[in-house]
C-alpha cells in the first residue's frame, strides 16, 4: 500500500492563515521523515475550512523542502482554472520535483468562487468534461488545441511539456463516468465509507471494462494510546473547526444549502476511519484496502487543530502504524524472518 497525508490547511478559530500554511509545509517535511509515501494538499477559496487557495503553489514550496516524498493536489479545482494554465503549472512542478508530483483535480461546487473568478455556473454544470479533455491533452504531449463550447484556441506548444495522468475527485455518478471514460484514477473523499468506496470502484470498473490500480482514498487519521482517547480528542476538537469552516461554502446564486450536522459527521469520521490505537488504525487501513481494492490511502491529520499535537500524530503514525501495515502486507517468508 501507499499511505500519505491529506492536508486541508485547516483554519481553526484564532489561527493566522499564513502560519497555518507554513505549518502545512512543516507537516510535509515531518511526513517525509516519518516514512509516509506522499502528501496531498487541498485547495479552497474564501473560507476557513481550508486556507490554501492554491494547492499547486503549496506543493511547490513543499517540494523545495523535501527530497523523497511524493506530492499531490487533492484537489486543484478545475472549474476555476484554465486547464492549460493548470497543466503548465503541473508540468513545471513535475520537472522541478524530479517527477514526484501528481495532479489531482475536481469539479468543485456551485460556490461563490465561480462568481468571483468570472467562471459562471455553465462551465461548472456542463463544462467539466471539456475542461478535463483539454487538461489531459495538455499533459499528454507537446502541443494542444481546443474547439469546444468553453475553450477555443489554435494549436500551441506546451513549454515545458510533461506526460502526466491526473487523478479525478469523484463525488457523483456523472464525474465517476467522466473519469472512467478517460481512464483516469479516482480520488474518493473521506465523507464516504468502505461500502460506498467499493461501490464506486465497482461502477468504475463496469464502465471502464477493466480494473484500475491508481485510485486514491482520503480518510481521517489519528492515533492515541487507546481508541477511546483518540475518538474523544477528535470529538472535542474538530467541531471548533468544522462549524465555522463548513459555513464558508456560500452558493453562487443564492440557492439554499443543506447544513451538515457537525456532531453526526464527526461521529461518522471517527467510526469509519483510522482513528484509535496503533493496532486499531492499522487494522482500519488494511480493512479499507481489502474491502475496496484501493491501495493508496491519504490521511487527514489536522483534526486536533494544535500544530504541536498534529506533528506528534504524524510521527506516531509513522512510528507505530505504518510498520504494522507494512508488516501485515509482507509475504509470509519475510514475516517469518522478522520473528527470528
Amino acid at each position: 500500500m501507499r499511505i500519505g497525508l491529506f492536508l486541508v490547511a485547516a483554519g481553526f478559530p484564532g489561527r493566522e492563515p499564513g502560519r497555518v500554511l507554513a505549518e502545512a509545509v512543516e507537516l510535509v517535511v515531518a511526513a517525509e521523515e516519518a516514512g509516509f509515501d506522499d502528501a496531498w494538499i487541498a485547495e479552497h477559496h474564501f473560507m476557513t475550512y481550508g486556507v490554501c487557495p492554491s494547492a499547486i503553489t503549496l506543493a511547490a514550496v513543499a517540494a523545495g523542502r523535501t527530497a523523497r516524498i511524493g506530492l499531490g493536489t487533492a484537489v486543484s479545482v478545475l472549474s476555476t482554472w484554465h486547464p492549460v494554465a493548470l497543466a503548465e503549472q503541473a508540468a513545471m512542478l513535475h520537472h522541478l520535483s524530479g517527477g514526484r508530483f501528481t495532479l489531482g483535480v475536481g469539479r468543485g461546487g456551485p460556490w461563490v468562487d465561480l462568481e468571483v473568478f468570472g467562471i459562471g455556473l455553465e462551465r461548472f454544470e456542463r463544462g467539466f468534461g471539456e475542461s478535463l479533455d483539454v487538461l489531459v491533452k495538455a499533459l499528454s504531449g507537446d502541443r494542444v488545441s481546443a474547439d469546444g463550447e468553453f475553450f477555443r484556441f489554435r494549436e500551441v506548444a506546451m513549454v515545458p511539456a510533461a506526460t502526466m495522468r491526473p487523478v479525478v475527485a469523484c463525488t457523483s455518478e456523472a464525474t465517476l463516468a467522466l473519469a472512467a471514460a478517460r481512464g483516469l484514477p479516482m480520488l474518493l473523499g473521506m465523507h464516504v465509507d468502505d461500502r460506498e468506496r467499493a461501490a464506486a470502484v465497482a461502477a468504475y470498473e463496469e464502465l471502464r471494462g477493466e480494473p484500475e490500480t491508481g485510485h486514491v482514498a482520503a480518510a481521517v487519521g489519528h492515533v492515541a494510546d487507546s481508541t477511546r482517547r483518540a475518538v474523544r480528542e477528535l470529538t472535542e476538537a474538530m467541531p471548533r473547526w468544522l462549524e465555522p469552516g463548513l459555513a464558508g461554502y456560500v452558493p453562487v446564486d443564492g440557492r439554499g444549502r443543506a447544513r451538515r450536522d457537525v456532531g453526526a459527521y464527526v461521529d461518522f469520521l471517527t467510526r469509519v476511519h483510522p482513528v484509535g490505537s496503533a493496532d486499531h488504525c492499522a487494522e482500519a487501513i488494511l480493512r479499507t484496502a481489502e474491502a475496496t481494492g484501493v491501495r493508496h490511502l491519504i490521511l487527514m491529520v489536522e483534526g486536533l487543530g494544535e500544530h504541536r499535537r498534529v506533528l506528534e500524530t504524524v510521527r506516531r503514525l509513522g512510528a507505530e502504524v505504518l510498520p504494522r501495515v507494512r508488516k501485515a502486507e509482507a509475504p509470509p517468508r519475510e514475516r517469518e524472518h522478522e520473528r527470528w
